[in-house]
Order: C-alpha cells, then sequence, then structure tokens
C-alpha cells in the first residue's frame, strides 16, 4: 500500500490532535452543566428556606400582634365597641382588606371589624379550626377557604383569647392574601423561577407567574406527591403552566404551610447548547483553518524534511496553545462559593427578614435606632404605649448592625411577652442605650429593664432564643449580651461596636 503524502499525512495529523480537542472541549462543558445543575438544586432549596425564614417571621409578627390585641381588657371583658378602636389600630398596620372577626365556642360572631351589626353575621364557616382553638389553647393557621364575610378565598391567622386559664374567646384575622403575593414577588430571583405558598392541603394562595389562574388550585401532580412525605426536599417536576422545573420545598413548622420554588430547566439546557454550540463553531474552525493550512504548507513545501519539520513543530504549538487556553476557561468555570460560606449565608436569613421592611425604605442605607427599635415592638405598643418607655440618643446604624440588633431586640421582647413583663397587664419595659468609648472604639450600650411581671425564676435550661441573642451578640457585632434575673424583673444587656 502506497506511503500517504505529505499533504494527506498533514491533514491526518491536524485531524488526529484537533478532534480529541473538540471531544475533550465537549466533556468540559457537559461536565459544566452537571456542575451547574448541582449548583442551581442547592440555590432551589437555598431560596426556599430563605422565602419559608421570611413567610414565618411576618406569621410571628402577625401572631404576636394578636397576642397582644388578647390581652386587651375591652376584649376580654366582652366591651366590643372598645375594641374596635383598638382592632383598627391593628388594621392600620396591612391596608383595608384585611378582617377581625371573634367567635365564641359555637362559631357565632360577636364582633366583626367590617360591620358593627353583628346580629345578622352568619357564624363561622370555618367551625374546625375554631374548635381546635378552643382545645388546643394554641394559636392556629388555617387552609385556604371560603370567608363567610369577604365572600372570597382567604386565610386565617386563629388565636384563643384567655381568662382565668379558660378560652373565652377566638380571634380570628383574615390578611390580604396581596400580603402574601408580595412576599413571592419579592422574593422572585428571575423571571425564570416559579414560587408558591401551599396550604396544609396543597393548594396555592400565593404563586408567580399566573397568580390569577393558579391561586387556589392544587399543586402540579409530580410535586404533590411528594408534599407531605418529607418536610424538604428537592425534585424535578413539571408546573402548572407545563414548564419543566427544578423545584425545591420547605415545609413550615409553625404554619404547616410550604413554600416551593423551581427553576426552569431550559434556563440551564439552553447555556449548555449554547456552550456546545460555540465549542463545535470554533473546533470546526480550528480544524478547517488547521487543514487548510497544512494543505497550503504542504503543497509549497519543495525545500526537503527542514521545512517540514517546521510545519509540524508550529502547528503542534498552536494546538498546545488552544489547549492551554481551553484548560484556562475550564478553571475559571469550576470555581465557585465554599460551602462554609453558604451555609453562614443561610444562618443570616431569620434576621434579615424582621428589618427588611425599614431598610427598604432608605434604599439600605442604614437607619436610626430608634426606627429599628419601633418597628420591632410596635405590635407590643397599639394597647399601651405608656408599657414600654425609651431612651437614649440618636444612633445612625449600618445595614448589618440594623439586621441583627432588631432579631436581638425581637427575641427579647418575645421573651417578655411570654414569660415577662408584657404576659400581663401591669408590666413594664425600660429600654435605655447609650453610646460610649472603649480603648478609643465606640460602642453602644442597650439595657432592657423590666418590672411588674410574673415572679422572675431563672429557666433550667436555656432555649435557642436565648442562644441566638448571645451570639448574634458576640459573632456579629463583636460585643456581648447577659441577662439577669433579678427580683423586680429580667435584666438583659446588650453591648455591640459600632462600625463607620
Amino acid at each position: 500500500m502506497p506511503k500517504p503524502s505529505l499533504p494527506v499525512r498533514l491533514a491526518l495529523l491536524v485531524a488526529g490532535t484537533t478532534l480529541p480537542l473538540i471531544v475533550f472541549a465537549v466533556g468540559i462543558v457537559f461536565h459544566s452543566y452537571e456542575q451547574d445543575r448541582e449548583e442551581a438544586t442547592q440555590r432551589v432549596l437555598e431560596t426556599v428556606r430563605s422565602i419559608r425564614l421570611v413567610l414565618d417571621a411576618e406569621m410571628q409578627r402577625m401572631t404576636g400582634s394578636l397576642q397582644v390585641l388578647t390581652l386587651t381588657n375591652s376584649l376580654r371583658n366582652g366591651d366590643f365597641q372598645s375594641f374596635r378602636r383598638i382592632a383598627a389600630g391593628f388594621l392600620d398596620q396591612y391596608g383595608k382588606d384585611g378582617v377581625i372577626l371573634v367567635a365564641d365556642r359555637n362559631g357565632r360572631q360577636l364582633f366583626s371589624s367590617v360591620t358593627e351589626d353583628v346580629t345578622n353575621l352568619p357564624p363561622r364557616n370555618n367551625r374546625a379550626i375554631v374548635d381546635k382553638v378552643f382545645t388546643t389553647k394554641l394559636p392556629q393557621y388555617s387552609n385556604l377557604f371560603m370567608g363567610a364575610v369577604k365572600k372570597q378565598m382567604i386565610v386565617t391567622v386563629e388565636v384563643p383569647v384567655m381568662r382565668d386559664g379558660e378560652v373565652i374567646y377566638d380571634i380570628s384575622f383574615s390578611p390580604p392574601i396581596q400580603l402574601f403575593q408580595a412576599i413571592v414577588e419579592k422574593q422572585r430571583p428571575s423571571g425564570d423561577w416559579t414560587i408558591s405558598i401551599f396550604d396544609r392541603d396543597g393548594v396555592n394562595f400565593a404563586r408567580v407567574p399566573n397568580p390569577q389562574e393558579t391561586v387556589g388550585k392544587r399543586a402540579s401532580p409530580l410535586l404533590y406527591a411528594e408534599l407531605f412525605r418529607t418536610p424538604e426536599a428537592t425534585l424535578p417536576t413539571v408546573s402548572l403552566e407545563g414548564v419543566p422545573l427544578i423545584t425545591g420545598f420547605a415545609r413550615s413548622s409553625l404554619t404547616g404551610w410550604t413554600v416551593a420554588a423551581g427553576i426552569s430547566q431550559a434556563s440551564l439546557v439552553a447555556p449548555l447548547w449554547r456552550n456546545i454550540a460555540i465549542t463545535s463553531v470554533i473546533g470546526s474552525l480550528l480544524l478547517l483553518t488547521g487543514l487548510a493550512f497544512a494543505v497550503r504548507m504542504a503543497t509549497t513545501i519543495a525545500r526537503g524534511e527542514a521545512l517540514h519539520d517546521l510545519l509540524i513543530e508550529e502547528l503542534n504549538h498552536r494546538v498546545k496553545n488552544t489547549l492551554s487556553i481551553l484548560q484556562a476557561i475550564a478553571a475559571q468555570t469550576f470555581r465557585g462559593a465554599t460551602r462554609a460560606e453558604r451555609e453562614k449565608f443561610e444562618g443570616r436569613l431569620g434576621a434579615l427578614a424582621e428589618a427588611h421592611n425599614l431598610l427598604s425604605k432608605v434604599k439600605w442605607q442604614g437607619s436610626e435606632l430608634q426606627d429599628v427599635i419601633k418597628c420591632v415592638l410596635q405590635p407590643y405598643l397599639l394597647n399601651n404605649p405608656e408599657r414600654i418607655k425609651m431612651l437614649g440618643p440618636k444612633v445612625p446604624l449600618s445595614p448589618r448592625l440594623a439586621v441583627v440588633l432588631s432579631m436581638i431586640v425581637h427575641e427579647i421582647a418575645t421573651n417578655a411577652a411570654k414569660y415577662g413583663a408584657l404576659s400581663n397587664d401591669t408590666g413594664r419595659v425600660a429600654l435605655d442605650w447609650e453610646v460610649i468609648d472603649e480603648n478609643l472604639k465606640r460602642k453602644l450600650r442597650m439595657i432592657w429593664r423590666e418590672t411588674g411581671g410574673p415572679p422572675v425564676t431563672a429557666p433550667v435550661q436555656r432555649g435557642f432564643g436565648s442562644r441566638l441573642i448571645e451570639r448574634s451578640a458576640r459573632d456579629q457585632l463583636g460585643g456581648e449580651a447577659t441577662v439577669d434575673f433579678l427580683p423586680r424583673g429580667v435584666v438583659y444587656t446588650v453591648i455591640c461596636s459600632l462600625e463607620n
């Protein structure tokens, strides 16, 4: 068999070096796609956890405000005419579409924020949750149902009104559905995402996209089948619009509701095919250029093996340079954030939800300490603003300080509402702060003093809230938080560094 000519041998050489390079590049693209899928799956899970934290924070704030209303004497004594003014102050936070109802054990409506004429009001049509409030003596969160007053689909927060250790009324609040819709719209990363909030039966009551067509409908079959098997998971699904998604969901232990979010798989596949096409085109151009160059060079070789060797060396040099470029691209593609950084980010969401609204108003330029405190303590100031006295200078806070301090004050106030001075009608709180200089550094010292509450007893073991306060002050604010269980009342002291 005759030996191939020099042009043919050069063409084979170019094909033999360029084609493996193209295959190698395509392999890198596919590997990058798999990495992107894994990162997208993790990002979806982190997103639903974040939205769940925001939703839980809003529901805790709402429930806490309702629990403050249950402590009013006018409500406990059945003076609903006086209670109407207090209820109106609560509703001002949520707009005109919020409704407060008060019902007895039989579901008979004794008060409605919509009308003063309760004689013609129908009984509560969600009797099961009313019975549960009276039985468990705990707050409850409903599924989506048709409201008797609004005549539209609603969800409710139900809180027991206690007197002498017994439930005397059930106070119900149906927030505007737009509140939940605003949460999912603000938390949506981009237009490729589908986000939903489901009740305990897997029915949508907030969703993007297409809320008008999908609210009130069950989750898609693939997602619905998994919703009740585990509190948290990721899986491939198909949306109600027929779009393939990488979906994650997380169920709230507070409300029993589930947050689900999915990113379109097309948003991941499209870059894959684009990169393959680019790689193929570049590879083909390199191959054709190499072949053309080899043939052209081969036809001009007439001076012996020296020029032939020079051509081979030049070709190999070009191939090595191209391989080096592809290796550099691969190194850039596979570089990503560490697991520790992702966990650190997730750990700060709960606190972010607390100060988000206030910081958004000033476009994340920071805020005043007093504004942050008033925002957190607003539910406890509605009924009796004189119960909490605040005194201190103006202290501008950076966004990070505002977020962490709002979380700490929220935890302290929650403890006071459950066990301390805000849990009865006689307790008082004095909250003072000052700026001090220590080692040429400006620090904030904030002291929360309680008086008039129930008898103080030190807890046997520290709860999550206490650990959260201590660790937030120490690890995120570079300071410390202490609590003293004094006979006259609990005293919290928080010291932190002030950022420039």
